[in-house]
C-alpha cells in the first residue's frame, strides 16, 4: 500500500490561527509605461566573459517581461532572457534600448 505524501511540507501546526498558504501565484498588475522605472546597465559577471545588456526595475507580471524582452530582442536582432526577475539582452546594446524604451513610453528609463 502506497502512502499518500502530504506536498506542503507542513506535518503539524499548534496555532490556533494557522492557514495554509494559497499555491495561487497573486498576479502582480503591471504599472503603465510612464510609471516603470527602468535601468539599463551592461554586465559581464557570472556570463563567461560574455557581455549582456541587463534591464533592471519593471514591475509587472512576468507575462509582460516576457513580453517586453521578446519586443528588445527582436529589436536589437539578438538573443536574451527573462529569467529570475531580470531581463537579458545579449551585447552591449544601452543606447538603442534606452531610445527604443522611451519611444514606448517609458519616459523614466536611464542607463547606468
Amino acid at each position: 500500500m502506497k502512502k499518500k505524501i502530504n506536498s506542503s511540507g507542513i506535518v503539524y501546526s499548534t496555532d490556533p490561527g494557522f492557514q495554509m498558504p494559497s499555491n495561487e501565484d497573486e498576479s502582480i498588475e503591471t504599472l503603465i509605461p510612464a510609471e516603470q522605472k527602468l535601468k539599463i546597465k551592461i554586465e559581464t559577471k557570472h556570463r563567461a566573459g560574455k557581455t549582456v545588456t541587463l534591464i533592471e526595475g519593471f514591475i509587472g507580471s512576468s507575462d509582460d517581461k516576457e513580453a517586453l524582452v521578446k519586443q528588445l530582442k527582436n529589436h536589437c536582432g539578438t538573443g536574451g532572457a527573462s529569467k529570475d526577475g531580470e531581463m537579458l539582452v545579449q551585447g552591449d546594446h544601452r543606447e538603442k534600448i534606452v531610445l527604443w524604451l522611451i519611444k514606448q513610453g517609458y519616459k523614466n528609463t536611464k542607463k547606468i
